[in-house]
């Protein structure tokens, strides 16, 4: 079965009892809680704060992080079984879950000092507290590198100024991390990563944004206009941020590349149950060869796109450079994805079409994949910069 795909570990090839169990524990909650009320937020556009609430209860928003910072202490194949299990019911869940523990939480994680660490990791972890991360901005996208936000120094503070678009948990997140422009003549290397705080003067939300897919999931802008930060909130040295944000999008790549795969299942799990119960020409769709074929290539696709995202994981959690597979796992499981929607939507004919059957859902999710955490073409970069020599 592709719900139940081995997975390497040491020198084996199965996922252990404790994963398994993760997963079992996840489908349940998704199945009980999720799939009723999918389309009642994704209509109405309302986060899912009790969803989120009860996720947080299981340990789910500080999956990989220590128990001692309230942490569930997983690892990283267990943490994307979780994203994937929850995409494949509601991917809009599964990139809060998914966002909010990469992003944010991992950035402090990463390279914040044992202070940073101790004053917003536990609340993070524990969900009393959401996190953002704020690198894009309307004018930098893909060129990450060229945002415009600026930070300058003012005794021991710092002062920010500027815009973050297309922000995850922008609205209601509590904690931010931030990158900000505090050299402008080093460009990229002037670029530096901050902890803002909701509610610090001159930091407001702007524009929630009306989207496609993922409609749940909350997106804003974020406005800084003279916002004075503590200089104990700049995460490691100035003209930094550039380097750790580019480790985190590492990290988070894993977990779209994770939320991919859980949609492309669901797509396939839909498209399996539609199948076997629509008859067309007194016979089911299962019986005719072009279904059956489409079919078979969404099994194998999913497979073998599982497997790069559990790979990609398991080094994660061995502490090796993730960069190129990483990159490989998000780009090959988002464009699996998308065609597996796609497939699942011709599959289920005018069915399809509307919104009483869940493909319709995840067809429109699931183009997020492929732009999100670094659009295909940018995966493709990276991939070739690391196979020619060239990072």
């Amino acid at each position: 079965m592709a719900n139940s795909v081995d997975v390497m570990q040491g020198p084996r090839f199965e996922l252990t009892g404790s994963q398994e169990a993760v997963r079992a524990m996840v489908r349940e909650f998704a199945e009980n809680e999720l799939r009723p009320v999918v389309m009642k937020y994704d209509e109405s556009q309302e986060f899912p704060s009790e969803i989120i609430r009860k996720l947080a209860a299981l340990g789910f928003m500080g999956l990989t992080w220590p128990e001692d910072l309230s942490g569930a202490a997983l690892d990283d194949i267990s943490a994307a079984i979780v994203v994937e299990e929850l995409a494949r019911i509601d991917p809009s869940v599964a990139l809060t879950v998914a966002s909010h523990n990469s992003l944010c939480t991992g950035h402090i994680m990463l390279f914040g000092n044992e202070q940073q660490k101790r004053r917003y990791v536990p609340d993070l972890a524990s969900g009393r507290a959401l996190g953002a991360w704020g690198l894009t901005e309307p004018g930098s996208g893909s060129d990450s590198g060229g945002l415009k936000t600026i930070a300058d120094r003012d005794g021991d503070d710092w002062v920010l100024n500027g815009s973050k678009s297309f922000i995850t948990q922008g609205s209601v997140g509590s904690t931010y991390v931030i990158m900000a422009l505090t050299d402008r003549n080093k460009g990229k290397g002037g670029i530096s990563a901050f902890i803002l705080e909701k509610g610090m003067k001159g930091f407001s939300v702007g524009k929630k944004e009306n989207k496609l897919g993922m409609r749940c999931s909350d997106t804003a802008t974020l406005l800084f206009d003279n916002v004075r930060v503590p200089g104990k909130n700049l995460i490691g040295n100035p003209g930094e941020g550039f380097k750790q944000a580019l480790r985190v999008l590492d990290g988070g790549r894993v977990g779209i590349a994770a939320l991919s795969v859980g949609i492309a299942q669901g797509a396939l799990d839909a498209s399996l149950k539609y199948a076997k119960e629509r008859q067309q020409f007194g016979r089911p769709l299962t019986e005719f060869q072009a279904i059956q074929w489409k079919l078979a290539d969404m099994a194998t696709e999913i497979q073998a796109a599982r497997l790069l995202t559990y790979r990609s994981a398991w080094l994660k959690t061995r502490g090796d450079d993730i960069n190129l597979a990483a990159s490989q796992a998000k780009l090959f499981a988002s464009e699996v994805a998308v065609r597996a929607t796609g497939e699942a939507v011709q599959i289920h004919g005018g069915y399809g079409f509307i919104k009483d059957y869940p493909v319709e859902k995840l067809y429109r999710d699931v183009k997020l994949m492929t732009i999100g955490e670094g659009t295909s073409e940018v995966q493709k970069m990276v991939i070739a910069r690391n196979i020619l020599g060239g990072r």
